[in-house]
């Protein structure tokens, strides 16, 4: 078998490298275009100690995102944010460290073309893609077309996901495997999903590949819960109903800096 660290990209080893020394990874979630200045919230991300930044490509119709996405994806649109906006944002920053990884739905990669709307985001720094509504058995294409261009295509597992499948998303994803805790939209909740231990055992018997568990993470508490199960975690409604509700990348850095703290200390407990 070949070994997957040396196939990886990008993405991925800089996930292993920092998981492999005992690091839980955190990323987390940002809607592009959601405030002027916006980008700033990277930089806050990376100084609370993201591990990875997942930026939102604003579309009209997200199906699998609740109210508080669906607001920052309106907010972002009225404020005129647009795929090529956010991706010269995006090329205009230096080197921030982590890995960037994009995400959005099928029919803005349609609208320009795999190959075009690929080479876009390697231009913008962009190593990563997340497609929610693309399934696996339809992926083949986007996938090679991404990894000709250098970007890795991160497909997602749910609860629901039977176990063939499962492992054949496990096989087939590049970077990380994106464990959806529980069936439903993203959104704060008051507690991680029971559903989220399950899955990402499930995953990890077909996989080394690290395993971020995201939908519904809110709270220290519940951070630190996934990080007995997961590699790390992605935090996106909490971080964006705080951007929609005034937050500078201060507020941002200090909310994120508890999760951190949380996911390191969760790390360092006895096993």
């Amino acid at each position: 078998m070949t070994n997957p660290t040396l196939t990886a990209g990008a993405v991925e080893r800089h996930l292993r490298a920092r998981r492999d020394t005992g690091r839980a990874l955190l990323m987390p979630f940002v809607t592009g275009g959601i405030t002027p200045g916006w980008t700033d919230h990277l930089r806050a991300f990376v100084a609370a100690g993201a591990d990875a930044i997942e930026v939102g490509l604003p579309f009209s119709d997200p199906t699998l995102d609740g109210v508080t996405i669906q607001e920052a994806n309106d907010t972002a649109l009225a404020r005129g944010a647009s795929t090529r906006r956010i991706l010269a944002d995006l090329a205009g920053l230096p080197d921030l460290g982590v890995p960037l990884v994009a995400s959005t739905y099928y029919n803005l990669v349609l609208h320009d073309g795999p190959e075009a709307f690929c080479a876009a985001l390697r231009h913008a720094g962009v190593t990563g893609l997340i497609v929610p509504d693309l399934p696996v058995h339809e992926a083949g294409e986007l996938t090679d077309v991404a990894a000709a261009a250098g970007i890795e295509l991160v497909l997602l597992a749910s609860p629901a996901t039977p176990q063939p499948r499962l492992e054949e998303i496990s096989h087939r994803s590049r970077g990380f495997v994106y464990a959806v805790s529980l069936m439903g939209t993203t959104g704060e909740r008051a507690t991680l999903a029971a559903s989220a231990a399950e899955l990402t055992q499930r995953i990890r018997r077909g996989t080394d590949r690290p395993v971020l568990l995201g939908f519904g993470i809110s709270t220290p508490d519940q951070a630190r819960e996934a990080g007995r199960h997961a590699d790390g975690v992605v935090v996106g409604a909490a971080v964006v109903r705080r951007v929609l509700d005034g937050a500078g990348p201060d507020d941002l850095r200090a909310f994120l800096a508890t999760l951190r703290q949380a996911l390191d200390q969760e790390c360092d407990r006895p096993r």
